[in-house]
């Protein structure tokens, strides 16, 4: 039994969620869980050590509804996990318009489809990490 705590609540993604570096259009990863103040990006380029970001994603919510989302993001820790080309990384958000905040919110408190924890939940199959929680 998992005696994981969160202080917000994230949501598990199974489909394919890409994250673009809104600086250099380069696509960096995809989006392992998702709170209202972080995330888990799996990474597939190379990420700096405690670094800021401008990410860009696209979330469909319960309505179809596909909202872009643009925000700051600080690099909290990393961790290669054995396979080459992917690196599971924290970040926290330092920088979202409230009108996304409050989408993104909307959006992590909808119920999860089948593939998908509920909210506050984690994965079954997802590692533990000796990290420091970015939410």
């Amino acid at each position: 039994m998992s005696s994981e705590f969160r202080r917000r609540r994230r949501r598990q993604i199974s489909e394919t969620v890409l994250v673009t570096d809104a600086m250099t259009e380069a696509v960096v990863g995809r989006i392992a869980n998702l709170s209202e103040t972080g995330m888990l990006l799996i990474a597939t380029a190379p990420l700096t050590d405690d670094a800021l970001y401008q990410f860009r994603f696209r979330l469909v919510d319960a309505r179809g509804v596909n909202a872009e989302y643009e925000l700051g993001a600080h690099l909290l820790w990393k961790d290669d996990q054995g396979t080459p080309g992917m690196t599971w990384t924290g970040l926290r958000f330092i920088a979202i318009p409230e009108d996304q905040a409050q989408r993104l919110r909307d959006w992590i408190g909808e119920p999860t489809g089948p593939g998908q924890s509920t909210p506050g939940q984690s994965a079954a199959d997802q590692p533990a990490h000796n990290q420091p929680d970015p939410t």
